[in-house]
């Protein structure tokens, strides 16, 4: 066959070749017939999924629908009612227009539409076997399209093999569903999984209200919303416009946080608005990063949105301009944050009345304000009482004197643990605690010590659970709910007791009893993150749980703690008996270590 001739490929070949461009998924199906839906003008989309979107994606709306006619030619390739010529494609205003997607998803699946405009009398049904059509019959149907796609990759068993499990292929479908209902809050959205309503949201009078409808009331209370700026033109024939919400600053949630972005209504990512958002927004501790709604509006003709075939990617024509508006945005949020007197003057609750005094101290800029006190990260045994807490020292206590005497840890002499005996030294300004040891002198970061501890002690032992004394209730993101429910085996392996408490909402009874000093719905937001993350590891009966354990770790991330020369001894001494004390589960280093010869070569005293 390969003989250096060039050939016209067959169309069945070239539908499965453009099949791979646009269709990694079942969500890759669900976001082109949404689109398509938005597209065609209608006030209500109703999602069904079943097995993940495996045997079924169906996506039924109230648009415009086609005629007899127009259902055909969409199965041709290249066809499109979304542009007329050239110059179009320079001014993209709707989602969609390539003309590949329908064919594509019909070249791959047993693909049904069924159309019906509200000027007809009859509809239109059409059926396309893995890329054949086999039939085209007058329909009875409401007004609106309705695609039924099932057995996705029928014809192509390599690209089955490769999705994820139902509960990972959900969760990218509940993705699709969240970010398109936050770009069209006028739009009625409703999602159907194996027969289950997951989801309903009745049309919203503005984005609050479908924030607030699809996230509930604690995260939107959470949120601050972008004011218009001042004697500025804000419309689209020129300026950006940006506008949409972004977290308070003051909640410094010790993970990556949900960020929709989204450019003339198309969810959207560009590495200019990422770097506005790191540049505009205060620094959080680690990789802990904040969520922010944002809209950005600009003239159609000054974006491209074609760098991406499934257009994840826009790219803009002037980025200085984009960054400008999106800093200038966040920072006018933020300024009402931090302006008590101009907070009650638009109406917005000020930090001092609603935050606690510990996660503000957390952002103080003042080096002597005193932080909240460690978890206890004691070695956990069954049947045994917690252990209290490490007592703290306020950062504005001067540093207690070096404990003088040597201080033994019961090793025994065995080889894996890091030095024979240790002697702590100081804690200086900067957090870190210096030890000397057997064999020389060891900066120790003591939250990264403690993130070690606490991933073994749950890893290792079975946690205890700590019950709450009044069950809490958490409502999750579409997303971040389907991942933690297929993940349920192992929370409760864990420490966690959780059941599903209506729409997206888990109710809590108890969490790790190391854990019992965090917050539920930080824990729960950490380890769906966590669980989210590209490359995990899948082998293996227990990675949910190692991978749970990692992120209740991860949460005890914070600001530098001023430690008594017992406490510090005390964190050390835990942090000898780990298996790996010198690498944070995240695999950042724990301790450097500085040996005496080293030190004796560096002062000439060889």
């Amino acid at each position: 066959m390969r003989d250096g001739h060039v050939r016209v490929l067959p169309l069945h070949v070239a539908n499965k070749i453009a099949a791979g461009e646009v269709v990694e998924r079942p969500a890759s199906v669900v976001k082109e017939l949404v689109e398509n839906s938005i597209d065609a003008g209608a006030k209500s989309i109703r999602i069904a999924i079943s097995q993940g979107g495996r045997k079924l994606v169906s996506v039924q709306d109230d648009g415009c629908g086609m005629t007899r006619d127009d259902a055909v030619l969409s199965l041709e390739r290249q066809a499109t009612s979304k542009i007329l010529d050239a110059e179009d494609i320079e001014r993209i205003d709707t989602l969609g227009f390539r003309g590949e997607a329908i064919p594509s998803i019909a070249s791959v699946s047993r693909f049904t539409l069924t159309t019906r405009r509200r000027d007809s009398d009859e509809g239109t049904m059409l059926q396309v076997n893995a890329g054949t059509l086999a039939e085209v019959r007058p329909a009875g149907s409401p007004p609106g399209t309705l695609v039924e796609v099932r057995d996705l990759f029928c014809n192509i068993p390599a690209r089955r093999k490769f999705l994820r499990s139902y509960a990972t292929e959900e969760s990218h479908v509940r993705q699709i569903y969240t970010v398109h209902a936050l770009a069209h809050p006028e739009i009625a959205f409703s999602l159907t999984v194996d027969g289950r309503e997951a989801g309903r949201l009745p049309p919203a009078a503005n984005t609050a209200d479908r924030v607030r409808d699809l996230f509930g009331h604690e995260f939107t209370e959470s949120m601050l919303p972008i004011p218009e700026p001042p004697g500025e033109e804000t419309g689209r024939g020129g300026a950006v416009r940006v506008s949409g919400f972004v977290e308070r600053p003051n909640l410094a949630c010790p993970t990556r946080r949900e960020q929709y972005v989204f450019v003339n209504g198309r969810p959207a990512s560009a590495p200019s608005v990422a770097y506005a958002i790191r540049e505009a927004y205060p620094r959080r501790q680690g990789d802990a990063r904040p969520a922010v709604i944002l809209f950005i509006e600009l003239d159609p003709g000054q974006v491209d949105v074609n760098v991406h075939p499934t257009k994840r990617e826009v790219r803009f024509r002037d980025n200085v301009a984009v960054k400008a508006a999106v800093t200038a945005a966040i920072g006018r949020a933020i300024g009402i944050a931090a302006e008590p007197a101009m907070a009650a003057a638009m109406g917005q609750p000020t930090i001092d009345n609603r935050q606690p005094a510990e996660i503000r101290a957390q952002i103080s800029p003042t080096p002597s304000a005193p932080v909240s006190p460690i978890p206890p990260v004691s070695p956990v045994q069954p049947h045994s009482a917690p252990t209290p807490p490490y007592q703290s020292v306020p950062a504005a206590t001067p540093a207690p004197a070096p404990v003088e005497a040597e201080l033994k840890v019961s090793v025994d002499g065995e080889k894996s643990k890091p030095w024979r005996w240790f002697k702590f030294l100081a804690q200086p300004e900067s957090g870190y605690l210096l030890i000397e040891t057997d064999a020389g002198i060891v900066t120790i970061n003591p939250v990264a010590a403690r993130e070690r501890i606490v991933y073994e002690r749950l890893k290792d032992v079975k946690t205890p659970s700590q019950p709450l004394l009044i069950p809490e209730t958490v409502r999750l993101s579409p997303v971040d709910y389907s991942r933690l429910a297929a993940a349920m085996d192992a929370l409760t392996a864990m420490g966690f007791a959780l059941e599903p408490f209506g729409q997206n909402t888990f109710k809590i009874d108890a969490i790790p009893q190391i854990a019992s000093s965090l917050s539920a719905a930080d824990l729960l937001a950490t380890i769906s993150r966590d669980l989210s993350e590209p490359g995990q590891r899948r082998g293996g009966e227990r990675w949910r749980e190692e991978l749970i354990a990692k992120s209740v770790a991860r949460s005890f991330a914070g600001a530098p703690i001023r430690f008594t020369p017992e406490a510090a001894t005390k964190l050390v001494e835990e942090l000898c008996s780990c298996r790996m004390p010198y690498v944070c589960p995240r695999g950042k280093p724990v301790m450097i270590f500085t040996s005496t010869r080293e030190l004796d070569r560096k002062f000439d005293r060889a």
